[in-house]
């Protein structure tokens, strides 16, 4: 039987990946780190007539800090870079923190920031932890019939990215470019923690969270996000609700940590039943949050 039809395209600059994306008439996946993409090729689960290589695109791989003070990541960061670079664990502690709870140092070293979010995975640890620190994404795509210009963006809040497990509001024309990151406000503090059966594995909970305490110790904002606790990347914005307005005491956070684990929606398999995600999302909420906002007060 004669193979189907097959297109490699190397871009080397961003424009070029966006020319390739553009013509929708062939099925075209993007490929960064292929962490994700190469066993879903492996295992006929994704078959793509065309393959838009983005590893020699230098304008994605970028780390900058923002106008606001904010960092921005291109799409094509490494995972390795959030555990080894000075300026992230700067900027954004958080990242730094559980960056070494994602998978192996091999995959680290190829998987990207841009792969792990546009795949849209409710078991990966980055999706959450961007959750947690109110990210935007932002989407470029080459003009469409009747529209003007060369390229065309727009920016995101990663609430809104996260339409179901797998499933992104990525157009199949669009290409996730970077995310940027708001700046840290005085008085945070952020933790990161999971549960896994081997280290590397895919985590059966994890919780990231983020607090901001004002100068009388009293949360004015806090964000908890939860790894596998529900279909999709999910912020308990509920839950974390009870938080503000109340200083973040033992009973404080243990009420946060049962309404988040009574609101997540965790599935059931062959590692873990239901009850058991949930218990580990209230015992992690509690430790995270409790983590989270002893930095703060220091």
């Amino acid at each position: 039987m004669k193979p189907p039809p097959f297109d490699y395209v190397a871009a080397a600059t961003l424009d070029e990946a966006l020319e390739a994306l553009a013509d929708t008439s062939l099925e075209a996946r993007p490929l960064a780190g292929g962490q994700s993409l190469v066993p879903m090729l492996n295992f006929r689960l994704a078959a793509p007539e065309r393959l838009v290589d983005l590893n020699g695109v230098e304008e994605l791989s970028r780390i900058e800090e923002t106008d606001d003070g904010g960092l921005r990541l291109g799409a094509m960061t490494r995972h390795s870079a959030l555990e080894r670079d000075p300026f992230i664990a700067r900027r954004s502690p958080l990242l730094a923190e559980a960056a070494p709870f994602i998978a192996h140092p091999q995959i680290r070293s190829r998987g990207t920031v841009g792969g792990s979010v546009a795949h849209a995975d409710p078991a990966a640890e980055l999706p959450a932890v961007f959750l947690t620190l109110g990210a935007r994404v932002r989407i470029a795509r080459r003009p469409r019939d009747g529209e003007s210009g060369s390229r065309l963006e727009r920016t995101l809040d990663l609430g809104d990215f996260f339409l179901g497990p797998f499933f992104s509001a990525l157009e199949p024309d669009e290409l996730l470019t970077a995310i940027e990151v708001p700046p840290s406000a005085p008085g945070g503090g952020t933790a990161f923690d999971e549960v896994a059966r081997r280290r590397g594995d895919y985590a059966l909970a994890g919780v990231a969270a983020r607090i901001r305490l004002d100068s009388r110790g009293v949360c004015d904002e806090a964000a908890i996000s939860l790894v596998n606790g529900g279909s999709t990347p999910c912020l308990m914005k509920e839950a974390a609700q009870t938080l503000v307005g109340e200083k973040p005491t033992p009973e404080a956070i243990e009420a946060a940590a049962a309404a988040c684990a009574e609101t997540s929606e965790p599935a059931a398999d062959m590692h873990a039943t239901e009850a058991y995600r949930r218990h580990l999302i209230r015992i992690l909420t509690t430790r995270v949050v409790s983590h989270a906002a002893d930095r703060a007060r220091t």
